[in-house]
């Protein structure tokens, strides 16, 4: 699996200021994520949870070939079969689920797996949060802008306030395209910002670069 810009603005998004002790990377793909916060943070557990056997395998690999390995943990399971065998919380949820809710599919059924909300329904994601996240916790989450609005509502549902929101589009010129969404147990003023990645192409604004300068090579 590629690594996409979702998952690194996710992971260089996501607030760290209360210095988890446990983090989920719920819906691992390649590890990314995992290794970003390990990257970024002293957690001592940061486990990960992959359905997918092939990608269970790149991530436990990534991990083990990382200077972070003692401190991560792939489980090859799914959101359901995992929700039923840990008891723990966990401080900080991260999770960049499959997309689009659309009646289209590929002949490819991993890729599938790996897009399709129906793999990982927002109204089970979010109920397995509301089980999973210690009471002081933070969860975090990129989807696509169409399905803002709806996914804050269903978050309501199970006590998940909406504290920040970065709104992500490709160039000026286009439409919003990603909401990266951190949600908490307790109400508080929500704060709203937005990102461009790019003037034209490969051409990166300044705010993209500042973001995700640490986790790129050649940035």
């Amino acid at each position: 699996m590629k690594i996409g810009t979702d998952g690194v603005l996710l992971g260089a998004w996501t607030s760290l200021e209360k210095n988890p002790f446990s983090i989920l990377d719920i819906g691992s793909g390649t590890g990314i994520l995992s290794l970003m916060m390990a990257q970024r943070s002293h957690a001592e557990v940061i486990d990960a949870l992959e359905i997918d056997a092939q990608a269970f395998e790149q991530c436990v690999n990534n991990f083990e070939q990382s200077q972070w390995g003692d401190r991560l943990f792939c489980y090859h399971a799914s959101l359901k079969e995992f929700i039923e065998e840990i008891e723990d919380e966990y401080d900080l949820i991260i999770c960049n689920p499959p997309f689009y809710s659309e009646n289209f599919k590929t002949d490819n059924k991993q890729r599938d797996l790996a897009r399709f909300q129906d793999a990982m329904p927002f109204e089970h994601l979010l109920e397995s949060i509301s089980k999973l996240l210690s009471k002081n916790g933070v969860f975090s989450v990129v989807i696509p802008f169409k399905e803002e609005s709806q996914f804050i509502a269903l978050a309501s549902k199970h006590h998940l306030f909406l504290n920040r929101k970065l709104q992500v589009k490709g160039s000026p010129q286009s439409e919003i395209k990603r909401s990266l969404l951190e949600f908490s147990f307790s109400e508080s003023e929500i704060s709203n910002e937005e990102l461009t990645i790019e003037t034209e192409r490969h051409q990166y604004t300044d705010k993209y670069i500042n973001l995700t300068k640490d986790f790129y090579l050649k940035m």
